[in-house]
C-alpha cells in the first residue's frame, strides 16, 4: 500500500505536464484528460481509505521514502510521504471534490479558448496540494506550500487580459510571501532547536524545549497559517481573487489552498500545545477573523465576493477550534469537511446562476430566479440552510461543536470566545439569507434593463457583440455542471450526521489529533437552542429587510458600518497608509541616510585620503636638490632629538 501514495500526487502532476508542455494539439481533448487524471487520483486515495480501514486504529501510518533530498552532515532532507487519519481526510476532500470541480469546468470553461491550459493549472494546484498534506516533514510541506501560492497565481489571474484579475493574483501571491515568511522562519528555528524537519522528531520533543521557542516558533507558523488561509491580518487578497473564472473560487475556497492553514495548525498540534500563549493567539485570531469575514459578507452586492467573505468567517471558525487545543482539533477538520461539500456547492451554484446572466455578479440585478434554475436553486438552497447551521444538515453538527468548544474554554476568556462564535452564527443566517432572497426571490430585476446606446463611449463593441448588455435569458446549466452541484448537495446535508453518528470521525481521527472532553458551563443543549434562536434572529433579519420589501436597484447609502463593509472593513486602505504609503517614507528615509550617512562617510574618507596623498605627492618633484634639502632637514632633526635626550 505505501508504494501506492506517490501515485496520488504522480496522477495530476502528469496531467499539469503534459496539458502544460502538449501544445495545441491536445486542446480538443485536453479538460478530459485534466478531469479524469484528477479522477484518478481519487480513486487511488478510496483504496489507500479501504487499506486503513482494514488496520487496527494504531496501525494507520503509512510512509513511502522516495530519495533523500541533501543527504549531507548534519543536514537530512528527505522527501517522505506520510498517510495517517489525518492526511488521509484531506486527500479523499481535495481529490474529491477537486474532481468535482474539474468536471463542472468542464462546462463553464466550454467557450475559453485556453480551457486547455485552465485544465493544466487545475492539475498543478491538486498535485501541489496533496504533496503538502502529504509531506512527512516540514521542509517538503514548504514546497507543496509554495507550489500552492505559485498555482493559485496562476489560477486568479488566468484572464490576465483583465487589469482587476491581474492584479489580484499579484495582491494574493504579495500577501502570501508575508505569510510564507513565517513559515520559512519557523522551519529554520526547528531545525536550530531539533536538528530536524520531520515530524516524528520534532513533535514528540516538544516537551525538551523551552516554552519562548516554541511559541517563537508557534507565532511563525500562525503567521504562514493567516496568508494561506486568509486571515487577520492577511485576509485583504482573498476578496480580490474571486476575479479568477468561478471553479477557481471553489476549489480555492472550499476543499484546498484556504484549508492549509488550518491543517498546519492541527498538524503541529503537539507544539501548540507546548505552547499557551501561542495557542491563545490563535483562538484570538479565529474570533476576530470570523467575525470579520461575516460583517464583510453582509455588505457585498458582488455574489462571489459576498461567499468570499463567508469564507474567511467560516475559516476563522476552524482556527479558533484549532487554537482550543485537543477539545477542538477534531472539530475543526469536521467543519473543515463540511464546509468543502457546502461552499463548493454554494460557489457552483453562484457560477451557474452567472453563467446563466452573462456572467453579471451583481445580486441587484437577479431576482426571482428560482422558477428558471431549479436545479441550482435547490442544491444552493441546500448548501445555504447547511452553512447557517439548519437543523439536522452538515454545519449544524459541525459549527455547534465549535461553539460548545469555544464554551467549554471556562472562565471569561471562553464567554468571550463561545460569544463571538455565536454572533457569527447570526451574522451568517443574516447574510446568507439575504443572498437566496436577492438572487431566487423576489421581482425580476434583470428584465427591461436599460441597453447602453451604440454611440456611447463607454461601451465596447466586442461587450455588445457578446451580449453582455443584453437582457439576460436565464437557463439551467447543463448536466455537465448540474451533476457535480447534486453531489455537493448531498454532503451538504448528510454529511455531518453521516460523521456525527457515532463519534466515527471523532475516533477516526482522534489518534493523531488527539482529543480531550470538553464541559462547557452550560448544557450542549442550552448552547444549541441559543445557536438556534441566532439563526431565526439573523435570518428574520434579513426577511424583512430584503424579503418583504422590494430590493433598490442601487444600493442605498447606508450606515457608517455599511459603508466601511463594502470597502472590506477599510482594510485596502489601512494596508495603503500603512504598508504602502509607510514603505514609501520609510524607503526614501533609508536613502537620503544611506546617501548622506553611509556614502557621506565612505565618500568623505575617500576625499580626504585623496588630499593628503595630493598633498604628499607635491614632495615628490624629482629634483635633487629638494630631495638633498629633506635628508639634510631629516638628519638636523635626528642630531637635535639625539642632543635634547642627552641633555635630559
Amino acid at each position: 500500500m505505501e508504494n501506492l501514495i506517490a501515485l496520488l500526487i504522480a496522477a495530476p502532476l502528469l496531467g499539469a505536464a503534459v496539458l502544460l508542455v502538449g501544445g495545441r494539439r491536445l486542446d480538443a481533448v485536453g479538460h478530459w484528460i485534466g478531469t479524469l487524471l484528477a479522477a484518478a487520483s481519487f480513486v487511488v486515495g478510496l483504496v489507500l481509505f479501504a487499506g486503513l480501514l482494514g488496520r487496527g486504529t494504531e496501525d494507520r501510518t503509512l510512509t513511502q521514502h522516495l530519495f533523500s533530498w541533501i543527504p549531507v552532515a548534519g543536514f537530512q532532507a528527505d522527501v517522505t510521504f506520510r498517510l495517517d487519519q489525518l492526511s488521509m481526510t484531506f486527500v479523499l476532500l481535495i481529490t474529491g471534490v477537486g474532481s468535482l470541480i474539474h468536471l463542472y469546468s468542464v462546462g463553464y470553461m466550454e467557450h475559453d479558448e485556453r480551457r486547455r491550459r485552465f485544465f493544466g493549472y487545475l492539475n498543478l494546484f491538486l498535485a501541489a496540494m496533496l504533496l503538502l498534506v502529504l509531506a512527512d516533514n516540514y521542509l517538503l510541506l514548504y514546497v507543496g506550500w509554495e507550489g500552492v501560492g505559485l498555482a493559485s497565481y496562476l489560477l486568479i489571474g488566468f484572464w490576465q487580459h483583465k487589469p482587476s484579475a491581474a492584479t489580484a493574483a499579484k495582491k494574493a501571491f504579495l500577501v502570501n510571501r508575508v505569510g510564507d515568511m513565517g513559515l520559512s522562519i519557523a522551519i529554520m528555528l526547528m531545525f536550530t532547536t531539533f536538528g530536524t524537519f520531520a515530524f516524528g522528531p520534532v513533535l514528540g520533543h516538544v516537551g525538551d524545549t523551552s516554552e519562548g521557542r516554541l511559541t517563537a516558533i508557534g507565532l511563525m507558523l500562525l503567521l504562514a497559517a493567516c496568508g494561506k488561509s486568509a486571515q487577520v491580518p492577511l485576509q485583504s487578497w482573498l476578496g480580490d481573487a474571486m476575479e479568477g473564472p468561478t471553479p477557481v473560487s471553489a476549489l480555492i475556497h472550499a476543499a484546498t489552498m484556504v484549508t492549509a492553514g488550518v491543517y498546519l495548525i492541527v498538524r503541529s498540534g503537539a507544539l501548540f500545545n507546548a505552547a499557551p500563549d501561542a495557542q491563545l493567539a490563535v483562538t484570538v485570531v479565529g474570533a476576530v477573523t470570523l467575525l470579520f469575514g461575516a460583517i464583510v459578507g453582509c455588505a457585498k452586492d458582488d455574489i462571489k465576493k459576498a461567499l468570499a467573505g463567508s469564507t474567511m468567517s467560516q475559516i476563522g471558525y476552524m482556527v479558533l477550534a484549532a487554537g482550543l487545543g485537543p477539545v477542538g482539533y477534531v472539530f475543526a477538520i469536521m467543519h473543515l469537511v463540511t464546509h468543502g461539500f457546502f461552499k463548493a456547492g454554494l460557489f457552483l451554484g453562484a457560477g451557474s446562476v452567472m453563467h446563466a446572466m452573462n456572467d453579471e455578479v451583481d445580486m441587484r440585478k437577479y431576482g426571482g430566479l428560482r422558477k428558471y434554475m431549479p436545479v441550482t436553486f435547490v442544491t444552493f438552497g441546500l448548501g445555504y440552510l447547511a452553512i447557517i447551521g439548519f437543523p439536522g444538515l452538515s454545519g449544524f453538527f459541525s459549527k455547534d461543536k465549535i461553539i460548545e468548544a469555544a464554551f467549554a474554554k471556562g472562565g471569561t476568556e471562553g464567554w468571550i470566545l463561545g460569544g463571538a462564535a455565536l454572533l457569527g452564527a447570526a451574522i451568517t443566517a443574516f447574510y446568507m439569507t439575504r443572498v437566496m432572497l436577492m438572487t431566487f426571490f423576489g421581482e425580476e430585476r434583470w428584465r427591461n434593463r436599460p441597453t447602453p446606446s451604440p454611440a456611447e463611449p463607454s461601451v465596447e463593441p466586442a461587450a455588445e457583440e457578446r451580449g453582455e448588455h443584453a437582457e439576460p435569458h436565464p437557463h439551467e446549466s447543463p448536466k455537465v455542471m448540474t451533476i457535480p452541484m447534486i453531489v455537493l448537495a448531498v454532503g451538504s446535508v448528510f454529511g455531518g450526521a453521516f460523521f456525527s453518528l457515532g463519534d466515527r470521525f471523532l475516533h477516526w481521527l482522534e489518534p493523531v489529533t488527539g482529543h480531550q472532553e470538553g464541559h462547557p458551563p452550560v448544557s450542549a443543549w442550552t448552547v444549541t437552542a441559543a445557536t438556534l434562536v441566532c439563526l431565526v434572529l439573523g435570518a428574520g433579519l434579513a426577511w424583512a429587510q430584503y424579503g418583504r420589501r422590494p430590493v433598490p436597484a442601487v444600493a442605498p447609502r447606508g450606515s457608517l458600518l455599511t459603508r466601511a463593509a463594502r470597502r472590506d472593513l477599510l482594510q485596502d486602505d489601512f494596508n495603503h497608509v500603512v504598508l504602502v504609503r509607510g514603505g514609501e517614507h520609510l524607503t526614501r528615509t533609508l536613502v537620503y541616510l544611506d546617501h548622506s550617512l553611509v556614502d557621506g562617510v565612505v565618500n568623505g574618507t575617500a576625499a580626504s585620503v585623496g588630499g593628503l596623498s595630493g598633498r604628499l605627492r607635491r614632495l615628490q618633484n624629482g629634483f635633487a636638490r629638494s630631495y638633498a634639502v629633506s635628508m639634510f632637514g631629516g638628519a638636523a632633526v635626528l642630531v637635535a632629538a639625539t642632543l635634547l635626550m642627552r641633555a635630559v
